[in-house]
């Protein structure tokens, strides 16, 4: 049977002393990205496991963070924060830290299950999903003075200033109406959520934006405000449809509205999704994909870090999304006679 892994073990195969790797998994903030990688690149390697208990005497932590199953909406999307969940929980593992799991209908029963959670177990941080303008949540955290990080900007809050990982939305739905705009599509619409929705308003955005770039004004007939669900964005579709100019393409918020589209777009509409769902794999639709790894990498660094030190600086982090390219915009060009640019499977924004 080989040897159980150890501190020293894992310094000596990265290269590195011991503190650096005690700081590594128990103060991540104060070692270099390059040399905290290959410090965890040797804890895989090796299968080291630190002692939870000896961890918990020396630092006095329960070792144990909390964090909110979303409620099941009905639609198709509820994937993506369970990508998100999953890369979180085994993040922590590797930090040996365990993930508290709590259900909560909205904001005020969230913010209450703090509150029984913090007086039942001694829990040393949380990990928020899904804020939102005038979010309650992270102004009852941060009064308390309770380490947290969120995946999702503070939005409007200004005041509210606490670590946060968040994706571009903008930037995808930019690049969604970009390479539409190089299939010669120039009336472009967007099929988003009602006003509000800092998420919906930033996806909104960015396809403004990339109209605007292509020297077209936006029509505000082609600026689709409906919930996010499968026949909201079915219905949306056929009414664009019977417009006496209707749309040739048609960006969406979300999955869930694009797969509706593409019910009734009987091939007169080249359609793109956001975030990239198994199903939208599995029916060729181009979608938005979402770096949900490095997000709950990242999140879970930053809550870590204010475990570690309560004073540190705060850090926040907007990344890149990628856009997968598929028969729905490929198989429908507005002016084939156009040359084409180059539209390989996956891009970087």
């Amino acid at each position: 049977m080989a040897a159980r892994a150890t501190l020293d073990s894992v310094a000596l195969l990265a290269s590195v002393s011991r503190q650096t790797v005690s700081n590594v998994i128990n103060s991540p903030g104060i070692v270099s990205p390059s040399t905290a990688e290959r410090v965890r690149q040797a804890i895989a390697e090796l299968g080291y496991r630190p002692s939870r208990a000896a961890r918990q005497l020396r630092t006095r932590r329960s070792m144990m963070l909390a964090l909110r199953l979303e409620p099941d909406r009905g639609g198709i999307n509820g994937s993506v924060l369970d990508r998100f969940l999953h890369a979180v929980v085994d993040g922590a593992q590797q930090a040996s830290y365990r993930v508290v799991l709590y259900t909560a209908a909205d904001d005020a029963e969230e913010v209450a299950a703090y509150d029984d959670l913090l007086a039942a177990s001694d829990l040393d941080g949380f990990l928020l999903t899904s804020t939102h303008h005038g979010d309650p949540r992270t102004a009852w955290l941060a009064e308390r003075q309770i380490p947290f990080s969120t995946f999702g900007r503070p939005w409007g809050a200004i005041e509210q200033q606490h670590s946060w990982v968040d994706v571009d939305g903008a930037a995808g739905s930019r690049a969604a109406a970009s390479h539409l705009l190089e299939h010669g599509h120039r009336r472009i619409a967007f099929l988003g959520w009602p006003a509000g929705s800092g998420i919906g308003d930033d996806r909104r955005s960015g396809w403004r934006q990339a109209l605007r770039e292509a020297g077209l004004q936006v029509d505000p007939a082609l600026d689709v405000r409906v919930a996010d669900e499968l026949a909201a964005g079915r219905d949306a579709a056929t009414a664009l449809l019977d417009l006496p100019d209707p749309p040739t393409a048609l960006v969406c918020a979300s999955d869930s509205l694009a797969l509706g589209a593409v019910s009734v777009s009987r091939g007169r509409l080249a359609v793109t999704g956001y975030d990239d769902t198994p199903v939208a794999r599995a029916v060729g639709l181009t979608s938005v994909s979402q770096p949900l790894v490095a997000a709950a990498e990242e999140c879970l660094r930053q809550v870590l870090d204010v475990i570690a030190s309560p004073h540190a600086r705060l850090h926040t982090a907007l990344l890149q999304p990628t856009l997968s390219v598929r028969s729905s915009t490929t198989d429908l060009i507005a002016f084939p006679h156009r040359p084409l640019t180059d539209t390989a499977p996956r891009r970087r924004l």
